[in-house]
């Protein structure tokens, strides 16, 4: 193969404008599949926009055309796919195509991957249109080309499990890995097991959270959802002890139905103004993690300041050592987490 020189293991070679920036602040990248040393080539097959960025394009553009449209229009601009709104990616699966000689990742041509870096920062080229996309979920089947900086993580999708189920953990890996982490200190530093509210807890990650937080020792168990149907789903599953219903962008309603202040709150809501419902639904010095891309971290550290609210408030950054395997444990261990997800891909899933 022919190898791309002076390539940084952060992807700073890619990026044509503005300079000086890592790939992900940048306007625009270098797409070309021509490899760097430590670089990967990936054959596209499917991308898993983010919750947020999905939201906001469907709701923008309603018609599949337009959705089509508006995602090749980014991705042809910028060289990946940034939604310029709400900054946010997601991710992809595909087959790799070459790995560069000093590649780190240990990956080999051929092997079936799901990239666990965001696509916002991942250069991406989409060869047929979108054209077997109907724009009705997050996941978008996809031609192109993708490359993986040294720096990247990806995970070979495991044999036991659908593909299209095992994108769908790993896009939202990161929260459950981060909620255990999190949970298990909380119950050191109270001495007791924790309380834990999920906001969101009948979507994905807020569905893995929950599991992962009583896995690792919590008391209370809140679910807090925005629909009846959502509520009953949660129910079925067995994967919390309270559920409740409210809008998570209402801070009283969320404080009312919350009730008693928790140690932990985890957003995992795909809307913007749910801030301040997260930060009254938990105690001083609890801890709000922050996992939707749709936060605004100047209203989340304002509104606390507002309230007079002692808490944490942490970003998810999506990454935490051994996360996709753990995310991927908690689906096989968890029969009612598996069917909600399942269910997710046959509301989907075209006809």
């Amino acid at each position: 193969m022919t190898e791309r020189v002076g390539s940084s293991p952060y992807g700073l070679h890619r990026v044509i404008e503005p300079a000086g920036v890592l790939p992900q602040q940048a306007w625009r990248l270098d797409a070309s599949a021509t490899p760097g040393a430590d670089e990967v080539v990936i054959d596209v097959e499917r991308l898993n926009l983010d919750a947020a960025s999905y939201r906001q394009l469907r709701e923008t553009h309603p018609t599949a055309a337009e959705l089509r449209a508006a995602v090749l229009a980014i991705v042809a601009e910028r060289g990946k796919m940034q939604n310029p709104v709400t900054g946010s990616g997601g991710m992809l699966m595909g087959t790799v195509r070459e790995a560069g000689p000093e590649s780190t990742l240990g990956l080999r041509a051929g092997d079936r991957v799901a990239t666990l870096v965001s696509l916002s920062l991942t250069p991406l080229t989409i060869t047929d249109g979108l054209a077997d996309w109907d724009g009705a979920g997050e996941q978008v089947p996809c031609r192109g080309t993708a490359i993986l900086f040294g720096r990247s993580i990806a995970a070979v999708l495991p044999p036991d499990l659908p593909e299209n189920l095992a994108l769908s953990v790993l896009d939202v890996c990161g929260a459950p890995a981060l909620t255990d982490r999190i949970v298990r200190r909380k119950n050191l530093e109270r001495g007791r097991p924790a309380t834990v509210c999920v906001l969101g807890g009948g979507g994905k990650s807020g569905s893995l959270s929950l599991v992962a937080a009583r896995r690792a020792g919590a008391g209370r168990l809140v679910a807090l959802v925005p629909t009846q149907a959502e509520a009953e789903a949660v129910r079925a599953a067995g994967i919390a002890d309270e559920v409740v219903i409210a809008d998570a962008r209402n801070p009283v309603a969320v404080g009312e139905a919350v009730g008693a202040q928790v140690d932990v709150t985890v957003v995992c809501v795909d809307v913007p103004g749910c801030e301040h419902g997260a930060v009254l639904a938990t105690a001083d010095g609890g801890t709000v993690i922050f996992f939707s891309m749709a936060t605004s971290f100047s209203a989340a550290a304002l509104g606390a300041e507002g309230l007079a609210a002692d808490v944490e408030m942490l970003v998810g950054n999506g990454y935490v050592p051994g996360h996709a395997e753990f995310a991927l444990d908690l689906l096989r261990a968890e029969p009612g987490v598996r069917a909600m997800f399942e269910a997710r891909e046959r509301q989907t899933s075209p006809v």
